[in-house]
């Protein structure tokens, strides 16, 4: 029968809000993968590669906002999950991470998949807890059912992020085939009340007298979801104390207000020179922008970070003060207690953004087809009501510097990997109805092509594969670019396209190799349909490095005239 334990725990997760768990198939997580299948209120789901099942659940539990359950079997199979773990970890988003296990006293006995599994995710989770493996007495239920409270409670406690549950299990595995589960209606259940995080008055008012001496502050919006109540203060913010905003692609708080195509002028020293802030007001998780960071570390001004749980973290190095309070209620006072700012200073930023913005389409236009030029098309197509994911290397480069975008964007920069921008991009469709676009290149998309390898059905999805049969970012980088093993060992040159996927998935499909049957592609792409669409992008990596060396030469003739 199924151990009460197990039952228990899955009536928990019900409880405390969790609706939706992915599954991987294996006999010794038998008893929690029934209990979960057969519980009402949760929707669970079969993904057999585990390293695609852990990016789905937090391509789910991004969007969800709440903890989506793995349940994997013994051994190996949660050592698939790391990359995925490590991801939400630094993205904060909520997993709860059930493995089972074997009873300890056959690990490390040459017994069958066993490995160490407690504690097995280190400092990538933030807890982990390891269930007794027989609840026979009061004593030992208690003690469960408090663990997995205690589990979900820290998963969702500011910063969000994944927890992981490792369950000894001993056979039988399997219940009688007439037997019916009963779950508890009203389980053990204890919640912990969120608190919002603010400053106190008398922080405030020294915060206030150091702002009466700053005239030029540049605040930078890392990776965060949107929020339009944020936004609404970064606008007021920019256009009644003329405030400079800078955001990248990933801050989801771009706007007309804000500065987007930084990356076109901050690696120019001469230019830089003169866009030196006195205060640098941060919030979100990390920026894309390599030349973003290279300026604000050379700045060496004040720098104020607000985060929630007041973390130490000092990307442009000279980090002096940590605020740990809601960028909401933060960015709400600072609105009532900030003097106007320098406005020669923000129009100097502004008249950059603005020059940059009429030239780059132009000169895109005027190049050889290339994913460059290609992508610039693609965005003008993309519904506003959607939403983006892009994978890691130049995917997200290329967004970056193509400017302000309207739709919701995603991408894996917790550990910046590209082994599971399609899976991520996956678990979104299993929780929207809007388009979800996967922009993407050719490595990424191979390495994670069991993304798709399930049963379940993905209407929303569209997908832009960049395929220049090279990993391209390795020909724009001058240390690899220079070094004659550069095809074979860093490019990891390779032959395949999406056909053959398509045709095994059952996706739509189309090729394309010139800017006219790009834009013929695109006048039906996003017509509804029963199936995903991939749209592949066919180009040359040595013509497209050689294509964004040629607009960045151009842009700084026309910032330099």
């Amino acid at each position: 029968m199924i151990p009460s334990s197990i039952i228990d725990l899955v009536a928990i997760c019900a409880k405390k809000g969790v609706h939706h768990v992915i599954l991987s198939p294996g006999s010794r997580c038998a008893p929690l993968t029934l209990a979960f299948a057969r519980h009402p209120d949760i929707q669970a789901r079969t993904i057999s590669d585990e390293r695609s099942a852990a990016f789905i659940a937090l391509g789910m539990a991004q969007q969800l906002k709440k903890p989506v359950a793995l349940v994997c079997t013994s051994g190996s199979a949660a050592l698939n999950y790391y990359p995925a773990i490590a991801e939400a970890f630094f993205q904060e988003i909520p997993l709860l991470i059930l493995t089972a296990d074997r009873p300890c006293e056959w690990i490390d006995q040459f017994d069958g998949q066993t490995i160490f599994q407690q504690d097995v995710y280190g400092k990538h989770v933030k807890a982990s807890y390891e269930l007794p493996d027989q609840t026979n007495q009061a004593d030992l239920a208690w003690h469960s059912s408090r663990l997995v409270n205690e589990a979900l409670n820290v998963a969702m406690q500011a910063p969000l992020g994944p927890v992981h549950i490792n369950i000894p299990l001993r056979e039988p595995f399997y219940p009688p085939k007439e037997e019916v589960i009963v779950f508890p209606e009203n389980p053990k259940v204890f919640n912990r009340i969120a608190r919002i995080a603010d400053l106190d008055p008398t922080t405030y008012t020294q915060l206030s007298s150091r702002l009466q001496l700053t005239k030029k502050i540049l605040v930078i919006v890392g990776q965060q979801d949107p929020n339009k109540a944020i936004q609404q203060l970064l606008d007021q913010l920019a256009q009644e104390k003329h405030v400079v905003v800078v955001t990248d692609t990933i801050s989801n708080l771009q706007s007309e207000h804000t500065i987007s195509l930084h990356d076109h002028w901050l690696g120019n020293d001469a230019i830089a020179a003169t866009l030196k802030p006195d205060l640098i007001l941060s919030f979100g998780k990390s920026i894309i922008s390599k030349p973003l960071k290279l300026f604000l570390r050379k700045c060496k001004v004040p720098h104020w970070h607000i985060q929630e749980e007041g973390k130490t973290r000092d990307t442009f190095q000279s980090l002096t003060q940590i605020l740990p309070s809601s960028p909401t209620l933060f960015l709400t006072w600072l609105t009532q207690n900030l003097g106007d700012q320098d406005i020669e200073f923000k129009s100097s930023w502004v008249a950059l953004e603005n020059l940059v913005a009429a030239n780059l389409t132009p000169i895109l236009q005027s190049l050889p087809f290339g994913e460059y030029a290609a992508l610039d098309c693609v965005v003008k197509h993309i519904p506003r009501i959607g939403k983006i994911h892009l994978a890691n290397s130049m995917s997200v480069r290329y967004i970056n510097q193509l400017g302000k975008r309207e739709q919701e964007l995603y991408c894996n920069r917790g550990t910046s990997g590209i082994d599971g921008s399609s899976s991520t991009a996956v678990g979104c469709t299993f929780t929207t109805k809007d388009p979800v676009t996967l922009i993407t290149g050719d490595l990424a998309f191979f390495y994670d092509r069991n993304a798709f390898w399930h049963n379940y059905t993905m209407p929303n999805l569209r997908i832009i594969l960049l395929n220049n049969h090279a990993g391209g970012i390795f020909r724009l980088i001058e240390g690899p670019a220079n070094q004659p093993e550069l095809e074979e060992f860093f490019e990891t040159k390779q032959s395949l396209t999406a056909d053959h996927l398509a045709t095994e998935f059952g996706f739509f499909y189309s090729k394309v190799t010139t800017q006219d049957e790009l834009s013929t592609a695109l006048s039906d792409f996003y017509s509804p349909g029963i199936h995903p669409k991939i749209l592949e992008i066919e180009t040359s990596s040595p013509k497209n490095a050689e294509i964004l060396k040629s607009v960045k030469e151009k842009i700084k003739q026309i910032l330099e005239s």
